[in-house]
């Protein structure tokens, strides 16, 4: 059974990339590349099956990836069924991608949902997570980071089960034994925990780098005759950073050397490593290593004790172009990663490019030390675009046909300088010809000593300090010349550049597109001035398409997400306008404003009842009646009491008696009950406010 790489595979340098095959068959390739992207191909079709990109992919690369192992099916006894919870559970934790970032935080992928499950973020790491692992059996998932922590989190409750110290510097890889009861961690140094106490067991010392890549390579000891414990007698192997050997430890006694047993040795550091375990003595185990060079060394060896010269690789694969015509030389195709197919006799190899790479499975030859793949890849780069129906017809290219291009370096097809004519000037003076005299051809030369500073170019002017950053690669001199912000001075930069330098400058550009966005809005006013300015020369090149494909597939990734982030730029200038307003409204101080016309409605006791009566409206009229009524009982009742004060005054009269204040007192209160009529317009209201009076 094929051990995947998973988070194994995952080096400190920069040349690799984290990757890993699918551990049911190898049916799928995840990888995250540098534009922050999580990809997952078929590996049967080549095809994109899957992406996904982080929220914080910008600010939390993905550092690692590791697939969750399948669940074995043999642990069930056949009479117990299983219960609807569990199966579900099975079901999704085959499928689960688990992403360490660089911020510490872990993403659990489901490759079903094509969503993320969830997020282990609390009480986790404070650094970036190095390498993942999870356990075959429980479920659960360990990870280490430059925080020098070890964690084992609970997948199901997304917490943290237990956290401890697993060195005094960064941990940077670990392992899980075979029967799942230890586990090898590394950084400096490489140590043996137990799970379930988590102390140390033993320490193997050897390497002078930090330690990337951990995996165990038996499930028995050697010697079956003696008791096994589950871990004594096995063997594993680790690689560590620009370290050309990996070396194979064996888990001993206490009282025994801990150093290493064996070494292979391969022709440059390894950024990929997969293998076959070894399930008895007598099977020898398969290694498949890729090199930061784009090669794969495949070892096969029976691990039986000590070895002190280093093996070397059985067999090497690369990869090449075929050559086009006599004279181009074919060019090295890196290979990305490799991994054993489960009959164990054929290999996945994954080359090209990291956007858009070649899956191929190859079938292993034993017999042969060297094997060279030709493969061509022009037509995997080209961008792959739905083109709809167009009247448009390409010419049909005959093999035979020349394509004339111009003669500048960069080309692939450059033209021969021409010679006849210094041959037929040789066979002039071989003739015995007239020689031009010494002074002629001084004036022929035409040499002008009078020209003028000006006409020569400036050792500190944009174009040459460009084209010399790009011929010598100075990563100073380039950056003070892309740095700059004048859009005048790029735009004459890229006009008075060579034609040669057009190519260079724009892998250049890809390269730092990658990066920090600050660094990409820089980049792309430069890469608009070089394809407006030099568009009709980049149409001449032939070989365009493989060249420009990096580029292509980075700005296709970056454009998906435009149009929501235009849709959010145009909300959040919406808000900060109308936060602005109010804040500047809340500044002002209102004018004191005087009125220039004052109209007061001037209230007579004298308005008659039918003036009173055209101002109400039209839905009171059957109060008005009630109101018609009251008051002609008013008048009645007054009449009355008029008529009892004029049999008093007549009596007073007689009697002689007259009181002023008394006569004042009962006009005051006709003239009450006359303002009180006039103006109320409720008759209840009326009665109550005689009655009161």
């Amino acid at each position: 059974m094929a051990a995947g790489g998973g988070g194994v595979a995952d080096p400190l340098s920069p040349a690799g990339v984290p990757c890993a095959f699918s551990p049911q068959s190898q049916a799928y390739f995840a990888l995250a590349s540098t534009d922050g992207h999580l990809r997952v191909w078929e590996t049967a079709n080549n095809r994109l099956h899957q992406e996904y990109v982080p929220s914080a992919h910008l600010s939390g690369t993905c550092t690692c990836l590791a697939w969750a192992p399948a669940r074995l099916q043999a642990k069930e006894t056949p009479q117990r069924k299983k219960r609807k919870s569990e199966a579900i559970g099975t079901s999704n934790q085959t499928d689960l991608l688990a992403l360490g970032t660089a911020v510490g935080s872990i993403l659990l992928y489901s490759t079903v949902k094509g969503e993320l499950h969830s997020k282990l973020i609390s009480g986790g790491h404070d650094n970036k997570v190095n390498c993942i692992q999870w356990h075959q059996d429980n479920g659960y998932l360990y990870s280490c980071s430059d925080d020098k922590h070890i964690v084992e989190w609970n997948t199901q409750t997304c917490k943290v089960k237990c956290k401890w110290k697993g060195d005094n510097s960064s941990v940077s890889s670990l392992c899980i034994s075979p029967d799942g009861k230890m586990l090898l961690s590394a950084g400096r140094t490489i140590k043996l925990w137990v799970l379930e106490t988590k102390e140390i067991y033993r320490h193997f010392t050897g390497h002078a780098t930090p330690v990337s890549s951990l995996l165990f390579t038996t499930i028995r000891p050697p010697n079956e005759s003696q008791p096994f414990d589950g871990i004594t007698g096995l063997y594993f192997l680790s690689g560590a950073v620009h370290d050309r050997l990996l070396n194979v430890w064996q888990v001993r006694s206490e009282n025994k050397e801990k150093n290493a047993v064996m070494s292979f040795t391969v022709t440059d550091e390894p950024v990929y490593i997969d293998l076959t375990l070894s399930e008895n003595k007598e099977e020898p185990v398969k290694l498949a290593v890729v090199c930061k060079d784009g090669q794969v060394h495949l070892f096969e060896h029976i691990l039986n004790g000590y070895c002190k010269k280093p093996l070397t690789s059985n067999c090497t694969i690369q990869i090449a172009t075929p050559g086009k015509g006599k004279k181009s030389t074919p060019k090295p195709i890196p290979i990305l990663a490799a991994g054993f197919c489960s009959d164990k006799m054929s290999l996945l190899l994954v080359y090209g490019n990291w956007f858009q790479p070649t899956i191929e499975r190859v079938a292993l030859n034993s017999k042969e030390s060297h094997v060279c793949l030709v493969r061509d890849i022009s037509n995997c780069w080209a961008p792959k675009v739905e083109t709809a129906i167009t009247k448009v017809r390409t010419p049909v290219m005959n093999s035979e046909a020349k394509v004339l291009v111009p003669g500048i370096p960069g080309h692939q097809a450059a033209i021969k300088p021409a010679l006849p004519q210094t041959e037929e000037i040789e066979n002039k003076r071989k003739l015995g010809e007239n020689e031009v005299s010494i002074e002629e051809r001084l004036g022929a030369l035409d040499i002008d000593t009078r020209k003028e500073k000006d006409d020569l170019p400036q050792t500190n002017s944009f174009p040459v300090l460009l084209a010399q950053g790009l011929e010598s690669n100075d990563f100073e001199m380039l950056n003070k010349v892309l740095q700059t912000r004048n859009l005048n001075l790029i735009k004459r930069t890229v006009l008075r550049m060579p034609l040669h330098a057009v190519i260079p400058l724009l892998q250049e550009l890809t390269k730092r597109l990658q990066g920090h966005p600050n660094s990409a809005v820089l980049m792309v006013q430069w890469l608009k001035c070089v394809l407006t300015v030099h568009a009709s020369y980049l149409s001449t090149l032939p070989d365009l398409v493989p060249q420009l494909g990096t580029l292509y597939q980075l700005m296709e990734s970056r454009v998906k997400t435009f149009q929501k982030l235009s849709h959010l730029h145009g909300k959040l200038i919406l808000l900060i306008t109308q936060v602005t307003a109010s804040e500047k409204t809340k500044g002002t101080t209102c004018p004191a404003q005087k009125a220039k016309l004052v109209y007061e409605e001037e209230s007579s006791e004298e308005e008659s009842d039918d003036e009173i009566a055209d101002k109400d409206s039209d839905e009171n009229w059957d109060e008005e009646d009630e109101e018609e009524k009251e008051s002609i009982k008013d008048e009645d009742v007054d009449e009355e009491n008029e008529e009892e004060d004029e049999d008093t005054e007549e009596k007073d009269e007689e009697n002689g008696i007259q009181e002023l204040d008394f006569c004042e007192g009962v006009s005051f209160y006709l003239r009450l009950v006359s303002f009180i009529k006039s103006r109320c317009k409720t008759a209840l209201v009326k009665k109550f406010l005689i009655w009161y009076i």
